[in-house]
């Protein structure tokens, strides 16, 4: 398994991603779409979510494909830029068609970040329009750290941030990975330098440091972010996907098998108070030519989800009025 040429989501052909943010917020938004509709489902994991027609996903229900997802900021707010996704769709004239009714088909989750800093005195909700702008600026590649939903995101320890992670497999395959990291947990070890997710770093991609020496780790959970502020205030959403030809049932078991990527780079993950939640989708391009193929897709997209998550955290920049030191801040002398 070797990285794609963009060491992102947007490897597999057809996907498009896009962010928008305000900075004064402390929060934005991250779509994925792509030029037509596509097979998605949905696992959640964690024990407070937030979510927008994620029950449409579950194998059983009738419909096949969806238009785009959208990760956000804004706890329950953040919910209302699947509107903007919606709307935006709707002025391209794509969607479920029902006669002459066109219903743009927008599942989406978000994070906890209302206490993250920033001005949250809104009137009018923005949601709406960040998510009509992150669906206009879709393209076919995708940066990290503070951008997109990523922007007002914090871990246990430190900042969090929007990361991407892709690999193609022998059979050629491509499996990625999108994620929006703000686990109530720590992504690394205690003193801030090594990441939980360094046995499956490829090339140095957030650091090249290595798994950390010390034994005995994972006893102690010490927080910057529960002082800075409430128990509740996290959640790691994420987006795997590939170019392997999935049904939904089969995106389902890939979405369960890639939450061991959470649970391997955020410790502890699955909490009570997180919302983790991975979406998994399909675009259908290459079929499936052994049994092994999907244990394969699951087994990549764990690895490629840990990785996005120490990428997004690694790739965190600075901004005013921050309540957590990013990365790179934590180790500037070491």
């Amino acid at each position: 398994m070797t990285p794609g040429p963009q060491n992102a989501i947007t490897d597999i052909h057809g996907l498009k991603v896009g962010h928008a943010q305000d900075n004064a917020l402390k929060s934005g938004v991250t779509v994925l779409t792509a030029e037509t509709p596509f097979t998605a489902s949905v696992s959640v994991q964690g024990g407070a979510p937030g979510t927008r027609e994620t029950e449409l996903l579950a194998p059983d229900k009738s419909v096949a494909q969806v238009d785009a997802l959208v990760l956000a900021g804004g706890s329950a707010y953040g919910l209302d830029a699947c509107s903007g996704v919606v709307a935006g769709l709707r002025a391209q004239g794509r969607g479920f068609r029902v006669g002459n009714a066109i219903i743009p088909l927008v599942p989406g989750a978000i994070i906890f970040d209302l206490l993250s800093g920033g001005n949250k005195d809104w009137t009018d909700t923005p949601y709406p329009t960040l998510g009509r702008a992150a669906f206009e600026a879709a393209t076919d590649h995708t940066d990290i750290g503070t951008i997109g939903a990523g922007t007002g995101a914090m871990t246990a320890m430190m900042k969090g941030g929007l990361g991407t992670a892709s690999l193609t497999l022998g059979n050629g395959i491509t499996v990625g990975a999108l994620v929006a990291a703000n686990p109530m947990g720590s992504v690394t070890t205690p003193g801030d330098r090594h990441f939980w997710a360094a046995p499956f770093e490829v090339d140095g991609e957030f650091g090249g440091l290595g798994p950390d020496p010390t034994t005995g780790l994972g006893r102690s959970l010490d927080s910057r972010k529960l002082t800075a502020m409430l128990e509740r205030a996290n959640t790691t959403i994420a987006i795997v996907a590939t170019d392997a030809t999935l049904d939904k049932a089969q995106c389902q078991r890939v979405a369960i098998a890639a939450h061991d990527g959470i649970a391997r780079a955020c410790v502890p993950a699955h909490s009570p108070g997180d919302g983790d939640l991975v979406f998994s989708v399909s675009i259908s391009a290459k079929p499936l030519t052994s049994p092994q193929d999907l244990t394969l897709i699951g087994h990549a997209a764990a690895v490629c989800l840990s990785r996005a998550i120490a990428r997004g955290v690694f790739a965190a920049t600075p901004a005013p009025d921050d309540l957590l030191p990013t990365w790179s801040q934590l180790n500037a002398q070491t």
